[in-house]
């Protein structure tokens, strides 16, 4: 069986494991794009995670105008489009929150983490292939928890009861990623995620170098100020080059 079957297999797993499950209050919307924009995710996973990689980014969880709208990872509509090649008819979540629509690749609102970490990759190699030759990116955890006045709650502020079941399933998902895909360095793409690799490494026994890069969201200050110029001195420091 291929890379990619087997992780399209694992994410269908994960899928099936999150369904279902309950968030009190003060949530009140979660979405789950790996079940509305699985064709696109497919086609993400298919492309792109078919080989053994040397380098292994991880992120959070999806954003409200990038992964929400296109089931890709920090997916900018403009960049999975017109970089990645990939564009389909995009579903809609069970319960939908007024102010945070999903309206696939009409979305005209930009995802600014995918438009930073996409646009430094997109950058460095035009020919989309020759990025994913070494490097992929994935998310630690596919749900989005909103509450009612469409605030996004992340999943460090979900309480720890209803955040275990979750954290089984992603760490699972993630770790089938760390075996399959053979990589010599994972990043995580702010603490978060670092501290997710930490944990899912020591319990897998996962030998691998970890590291870490500043999350692009512009909640985050320090990303603000040359985003692209600090996570290239990050990189650099890890030993991780932007060459093809």
């Amino acid at each position: 069986m291929s890379i990619s079957l087997d992780l399209l297999y694992a994410t269908k797993d994960l899928v099936e494991r999150l369904r279902g499950l309950h968030f009190a209050e003060p949530v009140s919307h979660v979405y789950n794009p790996l079940e509305y924009a699985w064709a696109t995710h497919e086609m993400y996973v298919s492309r792109f995670g078919n080989t053994t990689k040397r380098v292994l980014f991880l992120g959070m969880n999806p954003g409200p105008w990038g992964m929400v709208q296109t089931g890709v990872p920090f997916g900018e509509v403009s960049i999975v489009r017109d970089w990645m090649g990939i564009s389909a008819k995009i579903g809609k979540p069970v319960k939908e929150h007024p102010k945070r629509l999903v309206e696939g690749f009409d979305c005209k609102k930009s995802e600014v983490s995918g438009r930073r970490l996409w646009g430094l990759f997109s950058e460095q190699y035009p020919q989309v292939e020759d990025f994913f030759r070494h490097h992929y990116v994935v998310n630690y955890c596919p749900l989005v928890w909103m509450e009612a006045s469409s605030r996004n709650r992340t999943p460090d502020k979900i309480p720890g009861a209803e955040m275990a079941p979750v954290s089984a399933a992603c760490d699972a998902y993630l770790a089938e990623h760390l075996r399959r895909m053979e990589p010599d360095v994972v990043i995580g793409i702010g603490g978060f995620a670092e501290a997710c690799l930490k944990r899912v490494t020591e319990k897998a026994e996962i030998e691998v170098k970890i590291g870490r890069i500043l999350h692009p969201s512009p909640a985050n200050p320090s990303a603000n100020r040359d985003w692209a110029g600090t996570v290239r001195r990050q990189l650099g420091e890890l030993g991780v080059s932007l060459e093809a």
